[in-house]
C-alpha cells in the first residue's frame, strides 16, 4: 500500500520520518511545501496553500493512506491571515478528503483543541459543541467539515499543546529562556495535555494498523473523530516548572529558573486561547488499544533525548 506523508518537515513530519514506522505498514512517500526535507531526503511538492495542485500529485501517487501532517498553525496570525489558514486547513483537507472518497482511501488528519471555547470544566468529548474563539481554531473546524461531508473514510485526530525535541514549540522556547533568565513569568489560568510528537506518531501507527487488520463493519465503528492526547492535564506555569525541573535534573540547564504564575490578561495575544482545552481521550484508547501515557511520561521522553543529543 502506498502512504503519503503530508508536512514532512514540521514538528509532526518529522517524528514520522525519525520513527520510521510507517514505513512498516506501506511504501511511503514525504512531502512538504517545497520538494525538499530537513534531512536531505526525498519528497514530491505538495503546497496545501495551492489547494488546486494537489489532486495531480494524488493522481501520480495513488496512496491508500494520506497522513495530512502539514497545516497552518501561526495561531496569532491566522487572525490577520484567516484565507490562508483556511486554505490550508480547510479546503485543502477537503480536496484530499474527496479525491480519498473517490479512490477509495484513508485520510489521518490532525486537529486541535482550537474548536471548542475553552469553557468547559471537564475533559472534552468528541461529541461535544465546538465553538472555536479565532480564526485558527475556525479554519481547523473547516477541515474537519470537509472531511466529514465527503463520504470518505478518515480519522480527525484532534490533539493540543504539541511539542518534540525539535522544532518550534513551547518547550524548546522554555529551555532557551529559561538558560538566560533567572525569573520567567507564566500563564497559570489555562489548562490542558502537553503531548509529544512521538507519543502522536506512535498511537497514530496503531490506530492505522487496527484499520488495516479490520473487516469493513469494524472500520465502520473507527472512522470519525478522535481525541489524540496525553493523559492528565496541567497549566503553562505547570508545564514550565516540570521542564526546567526535568532539564536541570539531567544537566540540560545550570539552574532553575524562579516561574512566576501570571493571568492570560497580563499576557494578552492576537488570538484568544481557550482557558481549558483538556480532552477526554479514552474513547481513543478503547477503539484502538492503544494506552496514552500521562504528560509528564512524554515530558521525560523528550528531555532524555535532548540530553542525548548534548552528549
Amino acid at each position: 500500500m502506498n502512504i503519503l506523508l503530508l508536512g514532512a518537515n514540521g514538528q509532526l513530519g518529522r517524528s514520522f520520518l525519525e520513527q520510521g514506522g510507517l514505513s512498516a505498514l506501506g511504501d511511503v512517500t514525504a512531502a512538504s511545501r517545497d520538494g525538499k526535507r530537513v534531512d536531505g531526503g526525498a519528497a514530491e511538492v505538495a503546497d496545501l496553500s495551492a489547494p488546486e495542485t494537489l489532486t495531480t500529485l494524488l493522481d501520480k501517487l495513488r496512496p491508500g493512506i494520506i497522513v495530512n501532517a502539514a497545516a497552518y498553525t501561526a495561531v496569532d496570525r491566522a487572525e490577520q491571515e484567516e484565507d490562508l489558514a483556511t486554505r490550508v486547513n480547510g479546503e485543502a483537507v477537503g480536496v484530499l478528503a474527496n479525491w480519498a472518497a473517490t479512490n477509495h482511501a484513508l485520510v489521518v488528519h490532525y486537529s486541535t483543541d482550537y474548536v471548542f471555547d475553552g469553557s468547559a470544566t471537564y475533559p472534552y468529548p468528541v461529541n461535544a459543541s465546538t465553538g472555536p474563539l479565532g480564526a485558527y481554531g475556525r479554519s481547523k473546524l473547516a477541515g474537519e467539515r470537509a472531511l466529514e461531508a465527503s463520504g470518505c473514510d478518515y480519522f480527525v485526530l484532534r490533539t493540543a499543546w504539541v511539542y518534540a525535541a525539535h522544532g518550534q514549540n513551547f518547550l524548546r522556547t522554555m529551555l532557551r529562556l529559561g538558560a538566560d533568565r533567572d525569573e520567567l513569568r507564566v500563564v497559570a489560568d489555562q489548562q490542558g495535555a502537553p503531548t509529544s510528537t512521538d507519543l502522536i506518531v506512535r498511537a497514530t501507527l496503531a490506530a492505522i494498523t487496527a484499520w488495516q487488520q479490520a473487516d469493513a463493519s469494524q472500520r465502520t465503528t473507527m472512522r470519525g473523530v478522535h481525541h489524540l492526547v496525553a493523559s492528565g492535564h496541567t497549566s503553562w506555569h505547570g508545564f514550565a516548572s516540570a521542564i526546567f525541573q526535568k532539564a536541570h535534573a539531567r544537566g540540560l540547564i545550570e539552574r532553575v529558573p524562579r516561574v512566576l504564575p501570571i493571568t492570560t490578561a497580563e499576557f494578552p495575544t492576537p488570538a484568544k486561547r481557550p482557558p481549558w482545552s483538556v480532552l477526554d481521550n479514552t474513547g481513543f484508547q478503547q477503539r484502538f488499544g492503544y494506552a496514552l501515557p500521562d504528560w509528564q511520561d512524554g515530558l521525560n521522553e523528550v528531555i532524555e533525548t535532548l540530553s542525548n543529543q548534548a552528549r
